[in-house]
């Protein structure tokens, strides 16, 4: 596979099915592994970065679960490959920095992905559509029995599997939705319900993660601490936070769908007019139109147009992906204009 080969594949976690899919756009779970008696990438040498990346290589070889995959060695990458990656939220933007001896391994199909040299020596990660948090566990437990059956992971009986960041330090594992709350924020409730999640030990980011803030109404919310926690009470907790994050959210809906239903469905039609219309258009007028028509689809009050569609427009308009697709450098004008026609094609514009 080639990196341009994904220009115009769909992710797995994109597909916009799966259970509770109109709030939960994706499941994914993350895994840090490092090697035993190796220094971590912020202490390794050249030297000894490229060593881990070759142990890593030969040992995914031989793994079925790796067999469609695909190794991209960072420092080979331009600028916008980089930020391509980062866009389908198969890498971070750390990990597009220093690039000597870094790599992602991705399988065809987007499940699976593998960051190798980023924090840690090894930042295993599966995405699955909707929420599907115990099945995406399922799938990398098998990935994560396969590997230390060819790999030394420094481990203590103690503390757990050893990380860069003490805070991933124990079963170094990670588990994170992608929720779309558009009613929760339109109802003014939104900062309540993040309040009540930080108490809880509970992360909340953007769009992109760490660092970001929410755009289209996106919300990722994860676990903070594995130390301390088996894997099963993580996900226990991630399910039981999320089962009542998603009851409100159903809840302002139908709030909204009651009391102000002209506006809501004012709001939804304009947005759709705007986007199938528009020739000129920025990134985050986009999201915001996307995340209104996303909530028109899941109440049914849009339905001739597909949920997977719109879900792919979130990514694909993205500065990188239009780049891509265009198979140029293109100023922030020229994205604007191409973002527009991108949108109009997919969603049948005039």
């Amino acid at each position: 596979m080639r990196l341009d080969d994904l220009i115009y594949h769909t992710g797995e976690w994109l597909r916009g099915t799966g259970p509770h899919s109109n709030i939960v756009m994706s499941s994914r779970i993350r895994l840090a592994r490092n090697l035993a008696q190796k220094p971590f990438p912020n202490r390794a040498t050249k030297k000894g970065s490229i060593s881990i990346l070759e142990t890593v290589e030969e040992a995914v070889s031989g793994i079925d679960y790796f067999k469609k995959s695909t190794t991209f060695k960072i420092h080979e990458m331009d600028n916008i490959d980089k930020q391509f990656l980062i866009e389908r939220h198969l890498m971070s933007h750390e990990h597009s920095m220093n690039t000597e001896g870094k790599a992602l391994i991705v399988s065809d199909e987007e499940i699976l992905s593998v960051m190798v040299n980023e924090e840690d020596h090894m930042r295993i990660q599966v995405m699955q559509s909707g929420l599907n948090l115990n099945e995406t566990w399922k799938i990398i437990n098998s990935i994560d029995d396969a590997l230390s059956k060819r790999l030394d992971f420094a481990y203590s009986p103690r503390w757990g599997y050893l990380t860069a960041c003490p805070t991933n330090t124990g079963t170094a594992m990670r588990g994170s939705v992608m929720l779309h709350l558009p009613a929760l924020v339109m109802t003014k409730q939104i900062n309540k319900v993040l309040s009540a999640i930080a108490k809880l030990s509970f992360a909340s980011r953007g769009f992109y993660g760490e660092g970001t803030q929410a755009q289209g109404n996106f919300y990722q919310i994860s676990n903070q601490v594995s130390l301390g926690h088996s894997e099963e009470e993580i996900l226990q907790n991630i399910n039981g936070l999320l089962k009542q994050v998603i009851e409100q959210e159903i809840q302002a809906r139908q709030a909204l769908m009651v009391q102000n239903k002209p506006m809501l469905e004012d709001k939804i039609f304009r947005s759709l007019g705007v986007l199938k219309s528009a020739y000129i258009i920025s990134s985050q007028e986009t999201v915001e139109l996307l995340s209104m028509v996303r909530m028109g689809i899941d109440l049914d009050v849009l339905k001739d147009l597909d949920r997977r569609v719109v879900n792919e427009l979130f990514i694909t308009i993205q500065p990188a992906h239009l780049q891509k697709i265009e198979g140029k450098k293109l100023s922030a004008s020229a994205r604007d204009t191409k973002r527009a026609s991108l949108i109009r094609e997919k969603l049948g514009g005039v």
